[in-house]
């Protein structure tokens, strides 16, 4: 089997053909290069429907990968070749999933992520346009905007993550309004009830003092007693209240 390319040179598509097996240039390691691309590729299934060229120290890796990490992991690893200069990553990711059954999907499990590691502590938004899934929000750490992608990574359907996570600044200060605010939250009998699931839907995000609260409540009142206990904390500059009613615009 052949696999056609199209050129563009001087503004008019010219074919070329290669054999699938791989590509090599002219310059001066393509060869070497080539030949050290394909062995890497052979040496895990995931990557074995993927094929590569090389010219002028450049990989082109072309094919077919069945989740987006294969993809990834695979142009790193050609990434880290002796003499390779850069690497174009045309590597299609198969299967397709609605838009919005992704969605849903990749906020379930996220909303679980890294439970007993502050996960009241990260508010986080996932859309999804054709399969490219764009994180938002904000984080408490590093592991856990690492963890989050990571689960966009290796869910089945996902073509491309677009990370916007914003991580929040080291702050001993924050840590103990952040600790206060979940107590008096979580801590009022009335809102105590939001504690039984470990997925909290009340999100504490606190930012050089300033506090916000994200998720979805039961009533105004809940809405209200929380923001009003959020307040309470010392040393907490500002409440922003985005909780929502849950049904509320039904």
């Amino acid at each position: 089997m052949r696999k056609i390319s199209l050129v563009l040179v001087a503004g008019v598509f010219a074919i070329s053909a290669w054999a699938q097996s791989g590509h090599a240039g002219t310059g001066r390691y393509d060869q070497q290069i080539q030949q050290e691309v394909t062995k890497q590729l052979q040496s895990k299934d995931n990557w074995k429907e993927i094929t590569a060229s090389t010219d002028d120290a450049i990989v082109t890796l072309d094919g077919n990968a069945k989740l987006l990490i294969d993809k990834i992991d695979a142009g790193k690893k050609v990434d880290k070749i002796d003499h390779v200069q850069g690497v174009r990553n045309h590597v299609q990711v198969e299967g397709n999933v609605p838009d919005e059954q992704l969605r849903k999907q990749l906020a379930d499990k996220l909303r679980y992520d890294r439970v007993g590691y502050g996960v009241a502590f990260n508010a986080l938004g996932v859309g999804v346009q054709n399969g490219v899934v764009t994180l938002n929000g904000d984080v408490r750490d590093y592991p856990a905007r690492d963890s989050a992608i990571a689960i966009a990574e290796t869910t089945p359907g996902v073509k491309e993550v677009v990370d916007n996570i914003n991580v929040l600044p080291t702050s001993p200060f924050d840590d103990t309004i952040r600790l206060g605010v979940a107590r008096a939250i979580y801590g009022n009998s009335t809102l105590s009830k939001y504690a039984m699931d470990p997925a909290k839907p009340i999100r504490i995000v606190v930012d050089n003092g300033h506090v916000t609260l994200y998720g979805v409540v039961d009533n105004q009142m809940d809405k209200q007693i929380a923001e009003q206990q959020a307040k309470s904390v010392p040393n907490v500059f500002s409440v922003d209240d985005k909780l929502m009613i849950a049904g509320a615009g039904k």
